[in-house]
């Protein structure tokens, strides 16, 4: 149990404060850098920004319901869906650094409260961890989706790493229905899209 718990706060620590790793190349890596303006690339920036928190917060939310998962087949979907989200915070660190933002102030206590919902989840069973998992997915593809509509047309850097993510994104999804997923009710999505949209909008400017 103490090894657990060393390696948990591990993982926390690195998510928040390291640079994340990436087995592939980053989309649009080699793609030339698009012209924008100042306030093009402030916004773009702190697009970056938030889609850089909701990976913070995916990677707590995997960590969690990992962590009370009974299932190996749903505890092995949500450690490769993991990698692949470390994947993505890399992406988007390095993103934000090359359009001269910086990452959110609140990154520890976006972490703290997303572990605590993935250990809440993962508490009711597998087939409602697979369901909060396919409905957190779904929700994080419909921002990328906004996000690739406010994106200055000359970022194309930045338009790459999303619909990559994107993609990304919807495959966990349905690997969760496939898994065996239950719908979450109507009042769950709703409270998720809200704490989605507090998230968001004050990850866009802190």
């Amino acid at each position: 149990m103490f090894d657990q718990v060393i390696t948990e706060f591990d993982k926390a620590l690195r998510t928040v404060f390291a640079s994340a790793p990436t087995a592939r190349v980053r989309p649009g890596e080699k793609l030339e850098e698009g012209t924008l303006t100042a306030v093009e690339r402030r916004h773009a920036a702190a697009l970056m920004r938030v889609n850089h928190v909701g990976e913070v917060c995916a990677q707590a939310l995997y960590q969690g319901q990992a962590l009370t998962s009974r299932d190996p087949a749903t505890r092995a979907a949500l450690v490769h869906a993991a990698w692949e989200e470390t994947e993505h915070l890399n992406w988007t660190e390095s993103r934000i650094a090359e359009l001269g933002g910086r990452k959110s102030l609140l990154n520890p206590l976006w972490y703290t409260g997303a572990l605590a919902f993935g250990v809440i989840a993962g508490k009711f069973g597998d087939k409602w961890n697979l369901g909060f998992l396919a409905e957190t997915e779904r929700q994080v593809g419909a921002h990328l989706v906004d996000h690739l509509q406010q994106l200055p047309t000359s970022d194309v850097r930045s338009r790459a790493v999303l619909e990559q993510m994107a993609s990304d994104e919807a495959e966990h999804a349905a690997t969760a229905v496939r898994l065996g997923a239950a719908e979450l009710p109507a009042p769950i999505k709703s409270a998720m899209a809200v704490s989605s949209k507090v998230m968001t909008t004050t990850a866009y400017y802190v």
